[in-house]
């Protein structure tokens, strides 16, 4: 049978797949699209057995936020190498997935792969993806938010982002303290919201070092506890996001910085995804 041009391309647009697989799909299939289909998805399963060992530590995050920006999702989508992360087929695929995750209110990996987009089941997806573009691909993270008002950072690499959930509803002015809230999040890398959110483990293993430091300078046993509760403030002020100097400005901290900008203002909740972490 001779395959034309237009009917390679009508299965590509189709498929999204390659001018010469399609080709080669359609004379498997003597012109028949619907078979044409069943082979480029059996070369997806292919390929994607084929890559099943490799890493997939490269990527994109993707952010979004609802119309009154009330919730927020981040999703990072997983290839093997940067060049790929870069590929429009790629990207949009990210995009895809993560509107999918709005519209179905879906707030992690497993309730994304056991849904479908238009018929075909998320991870039937990823595999057909991985045909196409040829390499690993993964959903490796999604976190959702809801809150009075949600705001959302993606660095300039689109290897990470931030997803912030405020107090309050988003003006102009509470919309920017957010953004220098994620941009704070996004360079400092906090380990929780404040002092009280962290984990009871992570305390009493600072204790420890702080006793075991103090000692280690021959400071009396009597006062090692003391010492190390000293070292466990400076530990808060490093590493939780309210105590956490402002990076905009070192005479505040971020609560003080949010107290400026409005009453009450402050974070309840955050998500950092980066590509690797």
């Amino acid at each position: 049978m001779n395959i034309t041009a237009a009917d390679v391309n009508k299965l590509r647009m189709q498929t999204g797949a390659g001018m010469m697989d399609c080709k080669k799909a359609l004379t498997e299939a003597n012109g028949d699209f619907e078979e044409a289909v069943v082979i480029l998805r059996k070369k997806g399963q292919k390929v994607s057995a084929s890559r099943a060992d490799r890493q997939a530590n490269e990527g994109v995050v993707v952010a979004l936020t609802n119309a009154d920006s009330t919730k927020g999702l981040l999703l990072e989508l997983n290839c093997e190498t940067d060049f790929v992360a870069k590929n429009e087929d790629f990207t949009g695929l990210a995009r895809k997935l993560a509107e999918h995750c709005m519209t179905h209110h879906l707030t992690n990996v497993e309730t994304l792969l056991a849904t479908s987009i238009d018929g075909l089941a998320v991870s039937a997806l990823l595999v057909e993806y991985t045909g196409k573009i040829g390499e690993k691909i993964g959903v490796n993270r999604v976190e959702a938010l809801e809150s009075e008002g949600v705001v959302t950072y993606i660095h300039s690499n689109s290897k990470l982002g931030v997803l912030v959930a405020l107090n309050q509803f988003l003006n102009e002015s509470v919309t920017a303290a957010g953004k220098d809230v994620a941009m704070q999040i996004a360079a400092m890398s906090p380990i929780a919201v404040d002092k009280d959110d962290v984990d009871p483990s992570v305390i009493e293993k600072e204790i420890e070092i702080g006793k075991d430091q103090a000692r280690a300078e021959g400071k009396p046993e009597a006062i090692l506890e003391k010492i190390a509760l000293g070292k466990l403030n400076k530990f808060y002020q490093d590493n939780t996001l309210l105590n956490q100097a402002f990076v905009k400005d070192n005479s505040v901290n971020i609560a003080q910085m949010l107290g400026k900008v409005a009453a009450g203002l402050t974070v309840k909740a955050f998500h950092r995804v980066a590509i690797g972490a």
